[in-house]
């Protein structure tokens, strides 16, 4: 199956030569993203968590959102370095992508030729790249770097010294994304179940002890900021408790994840049981039982959201590229085919290109997007952006130098999450009454919103009914810029 790929001299690849060649292809998928003002709500609330770290302000003190402070560490360390800079991101970004895909093809080379180790990390940084938000620089993009890179160390010859660095590395990843706690356990019980049948128990132990004490480390690490300025259950509560509540409280079903999650074990069970794949291989039960711990987390999520499968895509490519290049090579030339395939994959990269070339035709500039444009008009009419409340293209905010009016609206839909507003160090105690805070005692003066959607979810009908009468009697609506609607208080 894999013959018919067109690809570089296999037997001269090394992993340099290869990271250069996923790098250049994420590149070219992501580059014209580097431009567009917000890719995903998420990736511009880690920005301006970044920045207010950056400005000296610890992650859920002066802002506040749900994720472990080692993502808002990568942002603010970029930011520190390289200033305000979407290219310096997305750049960042794409070298992380390609160095996720090599950990990938470093996995996949344990078990599979170079030709099919490469072509599994080729459809890693498609996977990783192509569809929906995950052009932009996600959580889960950094978690999964971290964790593959763990993993690629797991595989080889570990002893003390590398569990304590493949710790390190797990913990950060976890202290990113706190679900991938799920296939950490596992990969403990693994590796104490494989120490005692090889009646190895007190190295195993020892390498456990190693293991563990740099998981600890790294959350230690990050509790330390909040313990010496006397904020250890801000600390706890924000990592830890307040994602359980957000989990408990949300109106999705475990069921809802069932068919995908049926259909990968499905395609794992039938390489098994058609011996595509060698059940014996410790690798591979350690890459399954690490795919299993992801999945059981997005069902304890009870919904699987695209970037969700960034963590899942680089280690389950690794038994299904090994699968598909056991299927025989289908006859004839199918080479003008797949190169027509190939091009066409990236639709939304090219789509994109387009896009910014016709931008920088229309208004002379490659960067796009209300995110943009709404805070410029702000800055050339010389508009009062000391007191502003985007509903919208938050990244505004960032831009202006500016921070939202409450530490609960730092992502626009946190304040509609009442179960989250107990572990937010917030004075109000649920939405409605921070939004009633904002608009009536804070007072924006400028209020930022979409055209031609409700401000919030339009199931949330209360929370649309004030804020629309509120807008009425005390705004008048500005400028239109774009889909942008920029709302001025009258008095």
């Amino acid at each position: 199956m894999l013959k018919n790929l067109p690809a570089p001299n296999y037997g001269d690849l090394d992993w340099k030569k290869v990271l250069v060649y996923l790098f250049l292809i994420a590149l070219f998928i992501r580059f014209p993203f580097f431009f567009r003002d917000y890719i995903d709500r998420d990736e511009s609330t880690f920005i301006i968590m970044g920045q207010a770290w950056v400005d000296g302000h610890l992650p859920y003190t002066k802002l506040w959102d749900l994720k472990p402070p080692i993502t808002f560490l990568f942002f603010a360390a970029i930011i520190k370095v390289f200033g305000k800079s979407f290219i310096a991101i997305r750049l960042i970004g794409t070298l992380i992508v390609a160095l996720t895909a090599l950990f990938s093809y470093g996995m996949a080379r344990k078990l599979v030729t170079k030709k099919t180790a490469f072509w599994t990390s080729v459809c890693c940084v498609g996977l990783l790249s192509l569809f929906g938000s995950l052009q932009g620089v996600m959580s889960e993009h950094i978690s999964s770097f971290f964790f593959c890179a763990g993993t690629f160390l797991l595989l080889g010859r570990a002893h003390g010294g590398r569990y304590f660095v493949i710790g390190l590395l797990y913990g950060l990843s976890m202290m990113t994304k706190l679900n991938m706690v799920d296939p950490i356990l596992l990969v403990g019980v693994f590796l104490l179940w494989e120490g005692f049948r090889k009646k190895r128990s007190a190295q195993t132990l020892i390498d456990l002890v190693c293991w563990g004490t740099g998981i600890l480390l790294v959350i230690l690490m990050t509790a330390l900021p909040y313990y010496l300025q006397d904020m250890l259950a801000l600390w706890w509560e924000s990592i830890f408790e307040a994602p359980l509540a957000y989990s408990e409280g949300k109106f999705h079903s475990p069921l809802s994840t069932l068919p995908f999650i049926s259909v990968v074990l499905g395609v794992l069970t039938v390489g098994y049981w058609f011996k595509l794949l060698d059940i014996r291989s410790r690798e591979l039960q350690l890459i399954g039982l690490i795919c299993i711990g992801i999945l059981l987390s997005f069902m304890q999520a009870g919904k699987i959201n695209g970037h969700y499968l960034i963590q899942l895509h680089p280690l389950v490519l690794v038994p299904f590229g090994m699968m598909a290049s056991k299927i025989p090579a289908v006859k004839g030339n199918f080479r003008p085919m797949v190169y027509f395939l190939l091009l066409l994959l990236p639709m939304e990269a090219h789509l994109e290109y387009a896009n910014i070339l016709g931008n920088k035709i229309k208004r002379g500039t490659f960067y796009n997007g209300e995110g943009y444009t709404v805070p410029q008009y702000i800055i050339d009419h010389k508009l009062d952006t000391r007191n502003i409340y985007f509903t919208e293209y938050h990244i505004g905010y960032w831009l202006l130098g500016t921070y939202p009016p409450t530490k609960a609206v730092t992502h626009p839909s946190n304040i509609t999450r009442d179960q989250l507003f107990p572990y937010m160090g917030n004075p109000r105690k649920t939405g409605m009454g921070e939004l009633r805070y904002i608009m009536e005692r804070v007072r924006p003066h400028i209020l930022v919103a979409r055209d031609g959607k409700k401000i919030f979810d339009k199931k949330l009908t209360w929370y649309n009914a004030y804020i629309d009468a509120y807008l009425a009697r005390h705004y008048r609506l500005l400028a239109t810029v774009d889909q942008g609607l920029i709302y001025q208080r009258l008095e």
